[in-house]
């Protein structure tokens, strides 16, 4: 029997994906011992133990970015996680390692590699994170989500989705997609009219949600309805503009994503494959600040004319008059930038990514 330690968290974006291959090698192996390793901060420490995977905890430990105290204990404290993780190995008999980025996964290369465990490297991001950098030259195989990102030897397997977006994908793929998309609608009271859908994330995004509300009876007035998931921290009013639909927040995204004609998106990691999986036809507004990975991860997407890119600061009530209104009114345009998603995204993700983890924990399917 095989135990697998996926090590990971913090954020949706590593939580998803870990939690979707979690459920690929359960499939594959329902005899396999599957554990978490996670902090007790993260969004893990509440979605780990709700699928029913054992999740494993060590402290939060953040990379020191300049010279102080806390950068002085840092590899006295890492070296004491370590070998916390090296003994949950040896004590779990774990055979493979699969690291997702975060606060666990460093830890979690280091002790397979002190205890001559393989580990194996899922990058989400198109611009690799610290830690799979770091991690690379010893991994037993490295796997990315998105074709080009600079890591050397890697494999590309995409995101593994969520089980919902990957049955909504697979259903769309087979055109067997209708009763989903009337669930959809009937789910956001939706008519027949063609459906806008905007999201800035989970916690919005400022310029976009400004923008839009502000055009609500201008997008309407062109034959379109919206569906506005604002983000928890928004602060826009609702345009009470009937057929505009403004949440704080959704919880059936599979609904939103199945509905949606056009997108109008940030571009993380998760958000960039399930849109592409699912061929939906998006204009990218990458996050304007951190590291500039948004706007990478949309690149390969706009290289395969499935996507387009826009900047935050363009975002703008002019830019819904001139530009928007032109795509929305544009059908051709539109079925072709959804024609080269559907070429473009990749829909198996987990699958994927599992056969390199069965691979090189030298297990069969």
């Amino acid at each position: 029997m095989t135990t697998y330690l996926l090590a990971g968290g913090g954020t949706a974006g590593h939580v998803n994906p870990l939690l979707a291959t979690a459920d690929e090698l359960q499939r594959r192996h329902p005899d396999a011992t599957i554990l978490v390793l996670g902090t007790a901060e993260g969004l893990e420490a509440e979605l780990v133990p709700a699928r029913g995977y054992e999740l494993l905890t060590i402290p939060k430990l953040p990379f020191p970015r300049r010279v102080q105290a806390k950068a002085l204990a840092f590899p006295v404290e890492l070296n004491r996680i370590v070998s916390h993780v090296r003994s949950l190995i040896t004590a779990r008999g774990v055979d493979v390692v699969v690291g997702f980025g975060g606060y666990a996964a460093a830890p979690a290369y280091l002790a397979a590699r002190r205890e001559h465990v393989p580990y194996v490297i899922h990058e989400a991001n198109a611009r690799p994170g610290m830690a799979n950098k770091m991690a690379r030259a010893r991994a037993a195989a490295v796997t990315v989500a998105f074709p080009g990102t600079p890591l050397k030897g890697a494999e590309l397997v995409g995101m593994p989705l969520r089980p919902e977006i990957a049955a909504l994908a697979e259903a769309r793929a087979a055109d067997r997609d209708a009763d989903l998309v009337a669930a959809g609608r009937r789910r956001f009271d939706l008519d027949d009219r063609p459906v806008l859908l905007v999201t800035g994330g989970s916690l919005g995004a400022r310029q976009l949600n400004q923008a839009l509300t502000a055009s609500a009876a201008t997008i309407v007035d062109a034959g379109w309805q919206v569906v506005h998931i604002a983000g928890a921290r928004n602060d826009v009013y609702d345009p009470d503009v009937d057929g505009y639909h403004l949440l704080d927040y959704c919880n059936h995204m599979q609904d939103a994503l199945a509905v949606a004609d056009l997108a109008i998106s940030r571009s993380g990691a998760s958000t960039v494959s399930e849109l592409s999986a699912l061929g939906v036809p998006t204009v990218y507004v990458p996050y304007p600040h951190g590291n500039g990975e948004q706007a990478l991860n949309a690149q390969p997407a706009l290289d395969a004319g499935a996507a387009l890119l826009v900047a935050d600061a363009e975002i703008t009530p002019e830019w819904v008059s001139s530009d928007l209104l032109t795509l929305l009114a544009d059908d051709a345009r539109r079925q072709s930038l959804r024609d080269h998603a559907k070429g473009f995204g990749i829909v198996d993700g987990a699958q994927r990514l599992a056969e390199v983890v069965d691979r090189v924990a030298g297990v069969s399917a």
